[in-house]
């Protein structure tokens, strides 16, 4: 039992009925019942965090302990919070400490949530992965469990307005079947990718199938669909531009202090 976890949960479930969000979520057989798993996870939006974990809760009620970033941690109000779910703080200008966290984690037979693409998606398609999520499975054995969220971004995503209330927005989450952990992390870091880009095109397709055509334009849709978000080259161009600036800004506060 654990009781902070069981009560966000349970917040979490309240907050989704409030919102009339409307699931659809496949493959949580392929959720490992018992043991470690590495929860691999695109990221479109700000809830992908709340929403990931569905799968492995609906499998024998497990809990995933996320990796999410250092600041969140540093929050006086949801530090408490993510260190009681005993999730794991990423300080992105060190990783060591939290890589070894979460194989440490990993041997103990936990689920470790992982985002391979690191920052939010602005294309809403799948950018190039980091090789964490091979390497902490390849590390402690533990399969990759692909996990494909679509359509969570119409609610809160990066650089637009958020639609909370009650939006009655379709959600979907696809499980696949787990990937072994061989081979070299390159190698299973291309694998993942591909079996993850496939089960998004595959949700997406099914999504206007069950919702209806993807409005022309609109900014939570791929422009690859017709839709206004930027192309993956373009959305790839916007966050080096960031993290050029955010650099720059570091490097200006290492170099003036009092500034």
């Amino acid at each position: 039992m654990e009781p902070a976890y069981d009560t966000v949960i349970a917040a979490a479930r309240t907050l989704w009925g409030v919102q009339g969000i409307k699931f659809k979520i496949s493959g949580v057989e392929h959720v490992p019942v018992t043991g470690p798993g590495v929860v691999a996870i695109n990221h479109t939006g700000y809830l992908d965090f709340t929403l990931a974990g569905i799968p492995a809760f609906l499998q024998g009620k497990r809990k995933v302990r996320f990796m999410a970033k250092k600041e969140v941690f540093d929050n006086k109000i949801s530090g408490p919070i993510m260190r009681s779910l005993r999730h794991i703080p990423v300080d992105r200008t060190a990783g060591a400490d939290s890589y070894r966290a979460a194989v440490d984690y990993l041997k103990a037979g936990e689920l470790v949530g992982v985002y391979p693409e690191a920052t939010i998606s602005r294309s809403f398609e799948i950018k190039a992965f980091k090789s964490g999520a091979a390497r902490m499975a390849l590390e402690s054995g533990a399969p990759i469990i692909p996990t494909v969220i679509w359509g969570a971004q119409r609610i809160w995503t990066k650089g637009h307005p958020k639609h909370l209330g009650r939006t009655k927005t379709p959600v979907s989450i696809g499980v696949t079947e787990p990937l072994e952990a061989t081979g070299s992390p390159d190698a299973l870091t291309a694998k993942l990718h591909d079996v993850m880009v496939a089960k998004l095109n595959e949700l997406q397709e099914e999504y206007a199938d069950l919702y209806g055509p993807y409005p022309a334009g609109a900014y939570w849709v791929p422009a690859r669909l017709g839709g206004g978000a930027p192309t993956l080259e373009e959305a790839t161009a916007l966050d080096d531009a960031e993290q050029a600036e955010r650099m720059a800004k570091k490097a200006q506060r290492e170099d003036d202090p009092d500034a």
